[in-house]
């Protein structure tokens, strides 16, 4: 009898895998299981050329459900898993059910909303999150000339909805409560340097300031800050971060902990023939001896390619250097490793409130971090040293650029 692998999660991950299992040498069945009836589609791009209308729709596309038929993987979309019964190696959608001998969480994370307690007039029209493409047009749709748009956080997601408005030549406020922009994946100075750069590019912030009420009538009217002050708003776009996707393994004996906690090939602890890989896995990466969830599109594919071969045979470690990248005003930002808040950092070239910058990060020893605004090369560069573990020497770098 053939053996079925099931991949849950129908995302970049999800897919990823699916077709690793099969350049892999997985003959068996392999069906991917997906909450939303799109196709897999591109997420990047959502916040930034879907909105500003470049992208069309088709164009997010990662892969047609003919392609899927070619490659041998069956889709089953629109149909979000709703439990599994580890034990028996079997999934639930509802009161659909597949056996599997093989599964791979793919399900990817949830973006957090604003509490209701923060909408004192009842929900209100025009107050989004961006997480899918339903979302993203609906968003879209809302982004005519003179639409004054607040977005409430600035991590990544935020600030690049905040840059994709102002090409729109929309007026746009960004309110954080910490002091700067992507702090969390850039560190308090660099984060400080990002907000100077949006401010410069004419985004309004708010930074170290909470919310006490978005108000409206139907529509929204209005953001209300902690100290009183009332910011106009026609859209208001919640970027606060996500929750991984784990509340429907409620009572399935998987291990979570901020993610499906995973060994470092990303098999599940104590649960055979169950893998997790993207948003939801919380692996164990011998590079930093602890474990890590990564939410980047790099690391989905590093991921799905790992977990293919340890499943069909050829046990592979993740043991990754971590990177993300984005695009705002037209120049890309990258980080590679860790930039901890503990750890110190030197700008190697350039003005990080500028357009253009090269910094590193360093502490227990050895080199942690690089970020790199429109130097794509050095930054390759120093990735190199990243993957080699160098020692933390902050004179070799350092001038007067010294942190």
């Amino acid at each position: 009898m053939s053996r079925h692998a099931v991949v849950v999660g129908a995302g970049l991950a999800g897919l990823r895998t699916a077709q690793a299992l099969r350049r892999n040498g997985w003959t068996g069945l392999i069906t991917l299981v997906g909450a939303e009836r799109h196709p897999p589609y591109d997420r990047p791009p959502l916040s930034k050329g879907y909105l500003l209308g470049e992208f069309a729709e088709a164009r997010l596309a990662l892969v047609t459900e003919r392609q899927l038929a070619e490659q041998g993987i069956l889709p089953r979309l629109g149909a979000p898993a709703t439990r599994l019964d580890a034990a028996a190696h079997r999934l639930h959608m509802g009161d659909d059910v597949i056996d599997y001998d093989v599964a791979i969480l793919a399900t990817g994370s949830t973006p957090r909303g604003l509490p209701p307690s923060l909408f004192p007039d009842g929900p209100l029209r025009g107050v989004h999150l961006l997480r899918t493409l339903g979302d993203a047009t609906a968003i879209r749709d809302r982004l005519s000339r003179g639409v004054r748009v607040v977005v409430v956080g600035g991590g990544f997601v935020g600030a690049e909805v905040a840059a994709t408005c102002r090409a729109l030549d929309l007026d746009v406020t960004v309110v954080d409560a910490l002091d700067g922009l992507m702090t969390r994946g850039l560190g308090p100075r660099l984060g400080a340097a990002a907000a100077i750069r949006h401010a410069g590019h004419g985004v309004r912030l708010f930074l170290g300031r909470q919310l006490r009420a978005v108000r409206g009538s139907g529509d929204v009217a209005a953001v209300e800050l902690d100290d009183g002050t009332q910011l106009p708003a026609d859209l208001v776009v919640a970027g606060l971060g996500t929750t991984p996707a784990t509340q429907w393994l409620a009572g399935s004996g998987v291990p979570v902990d901020d993610g499906v906690l995973c060994d470092a090939t990303l098999a599940v602890a104590s649960v055979p023939g169950l893998f997790a890989v993207g948003d939801v896995a919380r692996s164990y990466v011998p590079r930093y001896g602890t474990t890590l969830r990564s939410e980047h599109w790099t690391a989905a594919g590093e991921q799905a390619a790992a977990v293919a071969r340890s499943v069909c045979g050829a046990r592979t470690e993740y043991d990754p250097v971590p990177y993300v990248w984005s695009d705002q005003f037209g120049v890309r930002l990258q980080v590679f490793g860790r930039l901890r808040p503990q750890d110190e950092v030197v700008v190697v070239s350039g003005d990080p409130c500028g357009e253009r910058f090269v910094a590193v990060s360093g502490g227990a020893g050895r080199l942690q971090g690089v970020v790199a605004l429109g130097a794509v090369t050095e930054a390759m560069r120093l990735r190199a040293l990243l993957l080699e573990a160098t020692e933390w020497a902050p004179e070799r770098w350092a001038g007067d650029g010294a942190a």
